[in-house]
């Protein structure tokens, strides 16, 4: 019973110092929370942004045109006579030279046309010579007046129709002698003939409507290209402006590229002419580049593309193209760190796009910071902390320029 009794007596005199422990650690942590409620978050630095320092540079200005080859020359292979083709005298296929003889017509008919035509000829001599003769004849008589003035003037026409006679046997000998050379066609161009469309033994005729072969130059070659009438237009005026330059010939190198697979084309063209007119339904101009084409690497209608030399433009600014944006009205504009690394929007002119970047008329200066990085942290009128990026990285894009995977400008 006594041992009871002590227990419940020490059960008080302990609880007044665990009370006064638990007071005090809730009053501390009600104060520490009360501090930190009222303590002020210490600002965000500056965002970090790429920039480039903009240099005045000659650009090399270029446009990519479509345009399909065409032949150097081309020409149908017809008969001028009439007769049976007796042989052909080429490969198909093969490269023929200007004059070489293609087809053997029968001559039989044609020589013999010639044999007529000579003795036609030499009867119409025959009769001049006759006249001519009677004509000094009547010539010395007439001054006796052994013979009348209306003999002689008589024999004067004999003589002047005996001319005219022989003049004509001549053209008529000078004709069958050409349908007799006609019987052996010969090519007109040189270039490489492609098939036969008759064999030995057919029957053909002057002027018919279906050509025996086809011969195609293809060394050197054309490039038709098609070119919108408003990048013409603005070209020529750039040029006239001073804002491109051209070589003192004024010739326009091209490079041609071939289709899939093709790569570039080893030899580089020039451009020849343009068109005058505007094609109305499309509203491009048509122009026709020569290329050399020594290894018949190129084809009549191939589809190809050209890029063409359109001269330098000089003291020109490049913007890589993450670089620019517009606002909703469409005005390009970018961003310009100013002095205070303060970041302003700065509305510029855009004359056209090169390779990656945008070649800028007006609104930029040399030595100016242009930001091609982090433009999403950007703000008008805004500090920012800027870091330089290397132009080539600044044109390939913003992440790599940055070193932030994933940021975009």
């Amino acid at each position: 019973m006594q041992t009871s009794v002590s227990v419940k007596a020490a059960g008080p005199r302990r609880a007044p110092g665990f009370a006064a422990l638990a007071a005090a650690a809730l009053l501390l942590g009600a104060c520490e929370r009360e501090d930190a409620a009222n303590a002020q978050p210490a600002p965000p630095p500056p965002p970090q942004v790429g920039f480039t320092v903009l240099q005045p540079q000659t650009v090399a200005l270029t446009a990519e045109l479509p345009g399909r080859t065409v032949a150097y020359r081309s020409a149908e292979v017809r008969p001028q006579v009439d007769g049976i083709i007796q042989q052909r005298l080429f490969e198909e296929g093969a490269t023929v030279e200007a004059g070489q003889p293609l087809y053997q017509i029968d001559p039989a008919v044609y020589q013999a046309a010639v044999k007529a035509a000579e003795a036609a000829l030499a009867r119409a001599q025959a009769s001049f010579e006759s006249s001519s003769t009677r004509v000094r004849r009547y010539r010395e008589l007439v001054g006796r007046n052994a013979v009348s003035q209306q003999d002689y003037d008589d024999m004067l026409a004999t003589q002047a129709e005996d001319a005219a006679d022989v003049a004509s046997a001549e053209a008529q000998l000078e004709r069958a002698r050409i349908d007799l050379e006609y019987t052996v066609v010969s090519a007109p161009i040189s270039g490489r003939i492609g098939r036969s469309a008759i064999t030995e033994g057919a029957l053909v005729t002057a002027n018919q409507a279906d050509a025996l072969a086809r011969i195609t130059q293809l060394d050197p070659i054309y490039v038709d290209l098609t070119q919108s009438s408003g990048e013409l237009m603005r070209t020529r005026r750039a040029i006239e402006a001073g804002a491109i330059s051209v070589s003192a010939e004024g010739e326009a190198p091209v490079e041609l590229i071939l289709e899939e697979g093709g790569g570039t084309y080893a030899h580089e063209g020039r451009v020849q002419f343009s068109e005058v007119l505007v094609n109305e339904t499309t509203g491009t101009v048509s122009l026709r580049a020569v290329f050399p084409n020594p290894e018949r690497e190129l084809l009549p209608g191939l589809f190809v593309r050209a890029v063409i030399s359109q001269g330098e433009a000089r003291d020109a600014f490049l913007v890589p193209q993450p670089a620019l944006a517009r606002g909703g009205d469409g005005q390009a504009y970018v961003w310009v760190i100013g002095e205070d690394d303060t970041v302003t929007q700065r509305p510029v002119t855009v004359r056209r796009a090169v390779g990656g970047a945008w070649l800028i008329g007006e609104g930029l200066a040399a030595g100016e910071r242009l930001v091609v990085d982090g433009l999403q942290r950007v703000q008008p009128d805004s500090k920012v902390t800027p870091v330089a990026v290397e132009p080539a990285s600044a044109g390939a894009g913003p992440a790599q320029a940055a070193g932030e995977p994933g940021a975009s400008g």
